[in-house]
């Protein structure tokens, strides 16, 4: 009897392994990237008509104010419908914030392939990561913790090689950010495939700044690469 019990215990554990995603998570998942994906769209048409009309960067102090300012909104009103155009005032903010640094990069010999091979690397590491996340049965909550830490300690260190104008530094927080944004884009995933992010709304906001920053960050590394 209890041999036929714990036949049936570890069926229903085996069982439980595969069905990672279940209608709530399914719903969010879909949701998610849903209202990523008309964000992505906004944010590259905010940014071509900054690159268009060759509209000056904001400057560090603003970016910033902006960023967080709009952050702080999106995640205060997340639960309400005003939490979904708080999202797109954010993105589209980042958008302009990125038409100054296209065209940085455009001018560039080369600067033209420059951005189509970030654009490239930065949807294969996104579609990779995605795809590793939806399908995997592992729990990858644990990166939660490593990853918010990682990501700190390189932002302090990219401000810091921006004022202090350090090129070797702010080049390795870029290639450290490549792979800080992939462990972002793939634990956000498996963290709504899982359950244990419910709100589509800071769902979106977190793998487009992971996005964004793996854009960027592929930019500054590829643009010295064809620079040199």
């Amino acid at each position: 009897m209890n041999n036929r019990y714990n036949t049936l215990r570890n069926r229903s554990a085996a069982y439980a392994a595969t069905t990672v995603m279940d209608g709530a998570a399914r719903q969010v998942l879909r949701n998610t990237y849903l209202l990523l994906s008309l964000c992505l769209g906004f944010s590259a048409i905010v940014a071509a008509a900054a690159l268009a009309l060759n509209l000056p960067g904001p400057g560090i102090v603003i970016t910033l104010v902006g960023y967080f300012g709009l952050l702080f909104l999106v995640t205060k009103y997340r639960d309400r419908g005003l939490g979904v155009g708080l999202v797109f005032a954010l993105t589209g903010f980042m958008g302009y914030t990125l038409g100054p640094i296209l065209s940085k990069y455009l001018s560039m010999a080369n600067g033209g392939l420059t951005v189509t091979m970030a654009l490239a690397g930065t949807a294969i590491i996104f579609l990779g990561m995605s795809a590793y996340a939806l399908v995997t049965k592992r729990d990858l909550s644990f990166m939660g913790g490593m990853l918010t830490v990682g990501v700190l300690v390189a932002f302090v260190a990219g401000l810091a090689a921006l004022f202090f104008s350090i090129p070797a530094l702010s080049l390795t927080v870029s290639a450290v950010f490549v792979l800080l944004m992939s462990g972002m884009i793939l634990f956000e995933t498996n963290n709504i495939v899982r359950g244990g992010e419910t709100n589509y709304v800071m769902a979106t906001v977190s793998l487009f700044v992971s996005i964004f920053s793996l854009f960027t960050s592929l930019l500054q590394l590829l643009g010295f690469v064809n620079k040199e």
